[in-house]
C-alpha cells in the first residue's frame, strides 16, 4: 500500500477489461473493517432470512419509476406493468417496447412512483371493449407514432401544469380501482430480508412547467388515495396530506426532485404566495422531506458550472430546460442543492432551523417500467421517444426541449441498514443515512468525529468504532468543548460491474455572518498522484477508453478507498455543511456504447466518457450559539 496526504491508504487496483458483450472483474480482497455481511447473503439457503447486522449493510434501490400507469408514459406507448417493474429489479426477464430486458445485478428494493394524476386510468383508452372505445383518445394511444404521442403527451401533462384535469381521466372511481390494485402490487412482491418494496406516487406540481414533483414514499401500508396536484400545487398543501396521513397510523415521507428545472422555486427562501419562509415551513419542510433526489434521468441537481466555477467536476449530466417544455429554466440560483445547503445554514442563523437540511439519494425518473441505470446495457428510457437507437444517437431537438441523448443513465439510492426490510430501509430513509450515486453501485460511506485515533481505519472493528466516537452520514456533529476540528472517516468500495475508483472528495459549504462558502478538497485517491502544491488538487487520474469501440480498462484507479481527513479550515463559530463525493475512472456514456453498436459517432451535443459517482448524505455542524 501507498500512503498519501490526510493519512490516508490506497489499496492496489484490479484490472478488468470492459467491451460491449459486458466484462469480466476481479476483486481484491476485502480490508479490515468492510461488512462482509451482504455479500454472504447468496451463501445462505434461499428460504433463510440474513441476520440484522448492527454495523448495517449497503441496499440499492430507486425511489422514482413510472410504469404504464403513469399518463405519460402510457402516452409514449410503454406497456409495462409495476409487476414488470419488480421482476426486472429482482433480476428476472421482462419485456420493454417489444425487446426482452434484463439487469446485469439485481436491485435489493424498489418504490414504482407513477403519477398521482389520472393514475392507472389512462391505460383504459387501449381496451376495444372499454369506455374510451369509442373516443379519439383510442386512435391516439395505440398510434406507434411517436409524433402522436408527443402529440397526447403534451395534451395530459399539459393539464396539470395549468390545474385543469381532464374529466374523461379523473373520475375518482376510475382512479379509486386503479389505485387499490397498484398499491396491492407493492404488497405482493415485498420479501422481507431479499427485496423490499414501498408503495408510493408522484405528486406533479408545476407550475408554469416550473418543477415542483415530489416522490411519496410510504413506510408501509399505502393510503385510500393519493393526493393530486389538481387539488395544490402547493408543497404545503402536500405537507398537511402527508400530516394527515401519519395521524391514521401511516408513515411517509416527500423526496423533491429535479430542482434543476424549477426555475429557483425548488429551494426558494419564499413560499409559493411570494413571502419569506418562516421557522414553521422550515419545521414542517424538514419533518416532511428528510431527502432530496440528487440525479435522475433529467440531469443533476448537485451543482452547475454557474454556482461552482472552481470545480472541474461540476459539469456532469446537466438539465437545462423546464420539463415538459422547450423553454430552458431562468434560474440556477434556487435550482441546486450544494447552493441550498448554504442557504438553509443562512436562514438558520435567521429562523433558528434549517428548511434545506436534506439528505441525499438519487433514482431514475424513467417512464419505461426498468431501472435501467447499467450504460452498456440502457436500452432507453421514455418508450417510442427514445427506444430506437438509429434515430436518437444522432438525434438533436425532442417534446422536452433536451434531445433524448440528453437524457442520464438514471440513478440509485442507496442505505446503510440493518437488513432488507421496510422498516430498517425506510428508518434509513428518516435519519439520512443515505447515499445516491449515477447509477452505478459504489458503496459510499462517511462519517465524522471529534477524536478518532489517527489510522483508525486499519482497525479490524473500525467501523463500530466510528459509530460509537462519532456520527455516520445524515447526522449532526455537536459542537464540543475543547476540540480543534473535526475528523472524517471515509469509505467507498466500486462497482463490480463498473469502472475502478478515481478519488474520494468532501465538499464543505460553510456559512458565517450571512455569506456561504464552497470548497472542494481532493482528500484520498487512487495510484501515486501528487497534489498541485499550490491549489492542493490531484491530476487528472487518466482516461483508457476507447470511443469508437466503447471499451474500456480497470487498468488505473483503485477497487477501494478508504482513510481519514481532517478540515484544515474548521470555523467553531460558522455553520457548516460536509459531503462526500466518490469519482470512477473515465468510461462510456451509454449514448457511447449506442453509437459503437451502429458504428457512427457518437453525438457531439452530449459527452462521449464519463465519471460515474456517487454522494453521501451530508454531516452538519451548527455553532453552540446557533438557533438560540
Amino acid at each position: 500500500m501507498s500512503k498519501t496526504r490526510a493519512g490516508f491508504f490506497l489499496l492496489a487496483s484490479a484490472t478488468a477489461i470492459f467491451t460491449l458483450a459486458g466484462c469480466t472483474t476481479k476483486k481484491s480482497d476485502a480490508p479490515a473493517g468492510a461488512q462482509p455481511a451482504d455479500q454472504a447473503q447468496s451463501t445462505k439457503p434461499a428460504e433463510a432470512r440474513p441476520a440484522p447486522n448492527p454495523l448495517k449493510n449497503a441496499y440499492f434501490g430507486d425511489l422514482h419509476l413510472h410504469s404504464g400507469y403513469s399518463m405519460d408514459a402510457f402516452a409514449f406507448g410503454t406497456r409495462t406493468t409495476p409487476e414488470d417493474s419488480y421482476k426486472y429489479a429482482m433480476g428476472q426477464t421482462v419485456e420493454y417496447m417489444g425487446k426482452p430486458q434484463k439487469r446485469i445485478a439485481p436491485l435489493d428494493f424498489l418504490a414504482v412512483t407513477d403519477h398521482a394524476e389520472y393514475l392507472g386510468v389512462v391505460r383504459d383508452t387501449i381496451d376495444p371493449n372499454g369506455p374510451f372505445a369509442k373516443s379519439p383518445w383510442y386512435a391516439t394511444m395505440t398510434s406507434t407514432d411517436p409524433a402522436v404521442s408527443a402529440t397526447a403527451f403534451r395534451k395530459l401533462i399539459g393539464s396539470t401544469v395549468v390545474n385543469k384535469p381532464l374529466p374523461e381521466f379523473n373520475d375518482p372511481k376510475l382512479v379509486r380501482s386503479a389505485w387499490e390494485k397498484y398499491a396491492a402490487i407493492s404488497d405482493q412482491y415485498y420479501k422481507p430480508g431479499k427485496f423490499t418494496t414501498f408503495v408510493g406516487f408522484e405528486w406533479t406540481s408545476a407550475p408554469q412547467f416550473q418543477n415542483l414533483h415530489r416522490c411519496v414514499i410510504f413506510a408501509d401500508k399505502g393510503p385510500a388515495i393519493p393526493y393530486t396536484a389538481f387539488e395544490s400545487v402547493d408543497p404545503e398543501d402536500l405537507w398537511r396530506y402527508l400530516e394527515a396521513q401519519r395521524k391514521l397510523g401511516l408513515d411517509v415521507i416527500a423526496v423533491p426532485h429535479n430542482g434543476n428545472a424549477s426555475n429557483g422555486l425548488m429551494f426558494s427562501t419564499k413560499n409559493m404566495s411570494g413571502k419569506p419562509i418562516t421557522r414553521d415551513y422550515a419545521e414542517r419542510r424538514m419533518a416532511n422531506e428528510p431527502l432530496a433526489e440528487i440525479i435522475q434521468a433529467k440531469g443533476q441537481t448537485d451543482t452547475s458550472p454557474a454556482l461552482s466555477p472552481t470545480d472541474e467536476f461540476a459539469n456532469f449530466e446537466m438539465w437545462y430546460y423546464l420539463i415538459g417544455s422547450d423553454k430552458k429554466a431562468n434560474s440556477a440560483t434556487g435550482s441546486y442543492l450544494r447552493q441550498a445547503y448554504g442557504v438553509g445554514q443562512e436562514q438558520q442563523a435567521k429562523l433558528g432551523v434549517n428548511p434545506f437540511k436534506f439528505g441525499i439519494e438519487a433514482g431514475t425518473d424513467f417512464h419505461s417500467g426498468i431501472t435501467s441505470t447499467e450504460p452498456s446495457n440502457y436500452p432507453g428510457s421514455h418508450g417510442n421517444q427514445d427506444s430506437d437507437p438509429k434515430t436518437v444517437v444522432t438525434a438533436t431537438t425532442s417534446v422536452g426541449g433536451e434531445p433524448p441523448t440528453a437524457l442520464s443513465s438514471g440513478g440509485l439510492t442507496g442505505v446503510w441498514a440493518e437488513e432488507n426490510t421496510r422498516e430498517s430501509i425506510f428508518a434509513a430513509f428518516k435519519r439520512k443515512e443515505t447515499f445516491g450515486t449515477s447509477g452505478t453501485r459504489i458503496k459510499a460511506r462517511m462519517f465524522a468525529g471529534w477524536s478518532y485515533p489517527k489510522d483508525m481505519t486499519t482497525q479490524a472493528d473500525w467501523v463500530k468504532a466510528a459509530y460509537s466516537g462519532g456520527v455516520p452520514q445524515g447526522g449532526d456533529l455537536v459542537p464540543q468543548a475543547g476540540a480543534t476540528a473535526p475528523t472524517f472517516v471515509v469509505h467507498a468500495i466500486k462497482d463490480p460491474d463498473s469502472g475502478n475508483l478515481d478519488r474520494i472528495q468532501i465538499i464543505k459549504i460553510s456559512t458565517k455572518n450571512g455569506k456561504s462558502k464552497e470548497s472542494v478538497y481532493d482528500v484520498v485517491w487512487s495510484g501515486d498522484r501528487k497534489p498541485d502544491p499550490k491549489t492542493g488538487r490531484v491530476p487528472a487520474v487518466g482516461n483508457t477508453v476507447d470511443i469508437k469501440a466503447a471499451t474500456y480498462t480497470n487498468s488505473i484507479g483503485s477497487t477501494e478507498l478508504i482513510g481519514e481527513w481532517t478540515d484544515p479550515s474548521f470555523d467553531p463559530q460558522a455553520h457548516a455543511t460536509y459531503f462526500a463525493r466518490v469519482l470512477e475512472i473515465p468510461t462510456p456514456r451509454w449514448s457511447t456504447y449506442w453509437a459503437a453498436k451502429l458504428n457512427v459517432p457518437p453525438n457531439p451535443n452530449v459527452a462521449e466518457t464519463v465519471q460515474q459517482r456517487a454522494w453521501t448524505s451530508p454531516v452538519w455542524y451548527t455553532p453552540a450559539a446557533a438557533g438560540k
